[in-house]
C-alpha cells in the first residue's frame, strides 16, 4: 500500500492546539505519518509561549509541521493565493492519503487544493457562519462558497444539529456526518479537586460571594456586555462576574462596568490555564454569545456540574435543555439574563438539579465517543470509500 501520510490543516495554530491534538494522536495510533499545516505566526488566539509548547508537543509525536501564510479574511482571495500555492506544493510533494481541514479559510484552500491534486478532503465545520438569525451578509458571502465547495468534499463533518440538517438538505458533499463536538476530556473536569477558599483567595474573592463565570474572548460575538448590564440591573453587591479571556474589548468592558457602578463586581482575568479549578469555585455559568458552533467552554462548565444561563442559539441549544440544565435567552435580552440569573441565585436547589443534569448529559460529548466516530471516518478514507 505504501506509506500512509495525512495532513491536518487549519488557518491558525491555536485551532490545532485547541481542537486537533486528539485527532493527531488517533491518526498516529492508526499507523499514519501525520503532517500539520497552519499559520504559527499570525492570527492566533493564544500566546506565543503556547504556540511554542504546541510545536514541542508535535515534535515529540514526530509530527512534521509547516508554516502556511493564511490571511484571516476569506474574501481576500488574492491574500490567500500564497497559502493556496504552499498547500498545493505540500500535497504534490507528499501525496497525502487525505487532508483533514478546519476553519472557513482552511476549508476553502484545502478543497481547492484537493480538487487540483486529486487529494481526498475531510472538512470539519466548527459552525457555519450562516445560521438561523445570522446577518444577511453572512448568507450572501459564506453560504454560496460553502455550497459550491461541498461538491469537492469527501466528508463534511458538522458538530451541531442545525448545521447537519442544512448540509444534508442543501450540500453536495460525498458524505455528511454529525459528530457531537470535538470531544471533551470529561474526566479531567469532573474529577478536578480544588480548595475553594484558597482558590477564591487567589482570585481575590471571598467565600460568601456568588460567582458568575464566563469563558471566551473579549469580543463582540462573545457578548459579555449583556451579562454586565444584567448584573447592574439585579443590583446585588454580593454577585461577582469573572471573565476568563482576552481581546480587544477589554478596555470597553472595564469602562462599561465603571459607568454602571459595578466595577468592583467585574473581574476580567485574562487568559487562564486553570479553567477547571475556576469552574469548581463558581456558582453559575453565563454564556451570551451571538454565534457558536458547539462551545468547548460551555461543555467544560457542564462537566463541572454548573447550571447555565446562555444565549438561545445554534450549538448552545444542542447542549442546554431549557428548564433542565439551565435557561436559554435571546442574546441581546438583558432583562432575560437578569431574570434567570436572579432566579438561580435565589434557589440553590434548582442550581444543584440543573448542575447534575448537565454533568450527566455532557458524557454524550466525551472525547472517547468523538474519537470512536472519527476513527470510523478515517478508516473509510484509507479503504478508498
Amino acid at each position: 500500500m505504501g506509506e500512509k501520510r495525512v495532513l491536518i490543516l487549519a488557518s491558525v495554530a491555536s485551532m490545532i492546539d485547541q481542537f486537533n491534538m486528539p485527532n493527531i494522536e488517533l491518526l498516529i495510533n492508526m499507523g499514519y505519518e501525520v503532517h500539520v499545516a497552519c499559520n504559527f505566526i499570525e492570527g492566533n488566539t493564544c500566546s506565543n509561549e503556547r504556540i511554542n509548547v504546541l510545536k514541542n508537543n508535535l515534535m515529540k509525536l514526530s509530527v512534521k509541521f509547516h508554516q502556511i501564510d493564511f490571511k484571516r479574511n476569506v474574501m481576500k482571495f488574492s491574500d490567500n493565493i500564497k497559502a493556496y500555492n504552499q498547500v498545493k506544493n505540500l500535497a504534490n510533494d507528499n501525496k497525502y492519503k487525505f487532508i483533514h481541514c478546519h476553519s472557513p479559510i482552511g476549508g476553502v484552500v484545502s478543497r481547492l487544493v484537493g480538487k487540483a491534486t486529486k487529494t481526498k478532503v475531510i472538512y470539519t465545520a466548527h459552525g457555519f457562519h450562516f445560521f438561523k438569525g445570522a446577518p444577511l451578509k453572512n448568507w450572501i458571502i459564506y453560504y454560496p462558497i460553502e455550497k459550491w465547495l461541498s461538491r469537492y468534499t469527501d466528508v463534511l463533518i458538522t458538530i451541531n444539529k442545525e448545521d447537519y440538517n442544512r448540509a444534508k438538505n442543501k450540500f453536495k458533499a460525498k458524505k455528511i456526518e454529525y459528530i457531537p463536538g470535538v470531544g471533551l476530556d470529561v474526566d479531567k473536569f469532573q474529577n478536578v479537586m480544588v480548595d475553594k477558599k484558597a482558590k477564591r483567595d487567589e482570585i481575590g474573592i471571598s467565600e460568601e460571594v456568588f460567582i458568575i463565570l464566563s469563558v471566551g474572548e473579549l469580543n463582540k460575538n462573545k457578548n459579555h456586555e449583556v451579562v454586565i448590564r444584567a448584573i447592574a440591573k439585579i443590583d446585588n453587591p454580593s454577585i461577582h462576574y469573572l471573565v476568563c479571556g482576552q481581546g480587544n474589548l477589554d478596555g470597553y468592558l472595564r469602562n462599561l462596568s465603571k459607568e454602571l457602578g459595578i466595577e468592583n463586581q467585574v473581574n476580567l482575568l485574562g487568559f487562564r490555564k486553570d479553567i477547571p479549578e475556576i469552574c469548581k469555585v463558581s456558582d453559575l455559568f453565563a454564556f451570551p454569545s451571538y454565534r457558536e458552533g458547539l462551545s468547548v467552554a460551555l461543555m467544560e462548565a457542564m462537566a463541572n456540574g454548573l447550571p447555565v444561563v446562555c444565549s438561545n442559539i445554534r450549538g448552545n441549544s444542542d447542549l442546554i435543555e431549557d428548564g433542565k440544565g439551565g435557561y436559554l435567552v435571546e442574546p441581546a435580552d438583558v432583562e432575560g439574563f437578569a431574570k434567570y440569573i436572579k432566579e438561580l441565585i435565589s434557589d440553590s436547589d434548582i442550581r444543584i438539579e440543573f448542575g447534575k443534569f448537565n454533568h450527566k448529559k455532557i458524557e454524550n460529548y466525551s472525547i472517547e465517543n468523538v474519537l470512536c466516530e472519527m476513527e470510523k471516518i478515517y478508516k473509510l478514507q484509507n479503504e478508498g470509500v
